[in-house]
Parts: C-alpha cells; structure tokens; sequence
C-alpha cells in the first residue's frame, strides 16, 4: 500500500460525478499519471526522492520571485510536516505545516510580538509556510486541495485552532480574498528569505464554516471570488480523515510487531496527535 498518499483528486472538475475525489479504484491501486482524466495525488513528504523533487520546485519558484533559497525542515512529522501534490511523478505544489511548541515558530523571528500575544491569549497555532505551485501545470483546485489537506491535519485531527502566514505585501490582498486571512502584524523583514513580509492570521472554525458553505462546488466560482469553492465537501472532508486514520492504525499496528515482523520499514508519518 502507497501509504504516504493521502489522497487523489481530479484536475478537472466533472459536473456529472459531483466528486472531486477519486475514490474507484482504491488510490493505492492507482499508478501516478495514469491514463485518463489528469489528477494528482497530495503526498507526504517523507522520501528522500519526493523530497528532492520538492526542494527542486521550491528553489525554482522562489528563485523566479527574488527570494534566498530556502530548504526543506528536517524534524519532518512531529512539529512539522511537508506536503507534495504530484503528478507524473514530478512536484506541481508543497506546503509545509508547522505547530506551535518548544522551538516556537518561524513567525517568531520578525512578529515576536504579535505571535506572543496569541500564545497569552491561549490560542493553539500552526503557521503555512513554504508554499509553491507550478503555475504551467497546477491549478487552484491543486492549491486548495494543498491548503485542504493541511488544515484537515492542523485543526480537525490535531486540534489546532489558529492558521499564521506570512506573505510579501504585494500578496495580501489575494490571501484575504481567497482564504478570509486577516493583517494582524505590519510589513517586517523575513529573515529567511530576505524579502519583506506581513503577517496574516485566522481562526480555523472560520475556515470550517466556508468549507461547509462553498466546498466541493466550483460551479460557485463565479460569483464566490475566494479559494473555498475549490476545497472538498465536507463529506469528502470524512472521507480523507478516515483515511488518514486508518494508515495511522496500521502504522501503529506495523510498530507495536517486533522489528523482524513488520511488513513495512517505510512507515507512512504520524501526522496525529501526539
């Protein structure tokens, strides 16, 4: 089983199935870039190919917009983990989900501040960082389902309520119409890729409450300018977490056998609650 595969989706959204997933046949079944209609997996980044691949994409879209090159973390699955979505075997799209806890986070270096203040407010944060897709290949369904699939893992399985990101002003305006995102910290410098940066935030039920209203309906588009008629249904939504919680149980199940009995030595990574 492709157990890092968390989910297959189409390109092309198909008015007659009324389902963006691609559940038949099994998506351990399905080759990448099989014939048919184009569709794409959202992956874990937990392979050093996959990885390789990804870095490859990050390095190409950052270097195109002016920014230092940037890499991959490497504490993968426990504070942090990185999304793929493939197609063909190449990368077209990767966001990386971190959680707040002892190392802090990246937004910490340049809105101390602002993120503390969070924290007293008892706010449990994640930040979205690293985002790029191939605009030649991927689409906004590929960036929804990226954005759809890391806050499945934040909020709705680990329980974390509180989205930050940090963008280059020229980019604000598109991550408040797309994803309801608000300004909480001013134009700063991002170290890390010495460009300028602001910081937005959101709280996750708000999210939760669009993907109840728009997701799984990119006929809405229309007239709904943001991100969300994009996003699964919330019906796919169970699906994709029963799936990840099953993988889950088998990897527990694969880690409780002794060494010489497990099926597996790449176990998929533990993106649950520890």
């Amino acid at each position: 089983m492709k157990s890092s595969t968390i989910i297959a989706a189409s390109l092309m959204w198909r008015r007659n199935s009324g389902n963006m997933l691609v559940e038949n046949p099994r998506i351990d079944l399905l080759p990448d870039g099989a014939p048919g209609p184009r569709r794409f997996k959202i992956k874990v980044a937990d392979q050093k190919n996959r990885r390789g691949l990804v870095e490859s994409l990050l390095k190409h879209r950052y270097a195109w917009r002016g920014y230092q090159q940037v890499s991959l973390p490497t504490d993968q699955s426990v504070h942090k983990f990185t999304l793929a979505a493939m197609e063909n075997d190449q990368s077209i799209g990767t966001i990386t989900v971190s959680f707040d806890g002892p190392n802090k986070l990246s937004s910490d270096d340049a809105f101390a501040e602002e993120v503390q203040a969070m924290r007293s407010q008892g706010k449990r944060m994640c930040e979205f960082t690293k985002l790029a897709v191939d605009p030649t290949t991927a689409t906004k369904r590929v960036l929804a389902a990226l954005f759809h699939v890391a806050y499945i893992v934040a909020h709705r399985i680990r329980g974390f309520d509180t989205l930050l990101i940090e963008v280059n002003p020229r980019h604000v305006r598109y991550y408040e119409r797309m994803l309801g995102l608000k300004v909480v910290g001013s134009e700063r410098l991002n170290r890390s890729v010495r460009a300028p940066a602001v910081l937005l935030a959101c709280d996750f039920s708000y999210i939760l409450q669009q993907i109840g209203e728009f997701g799984g309906q990119p006929e809405r588009a229309a007239t709904e300018r943001s991100l969300f008629p994009f996003a699964f249904s919330l019906t796919e939504e169970a699906s994709i977490i029963a799936r990840m919680q099953s993988v889950q149980q088998q990897r527990e199940d694969q880690l409780s056998k002794p060494v010489h009995e497990r099926e597996d030595e790449h176990l998929p990574s533990d993106l649950m609650p520890g």
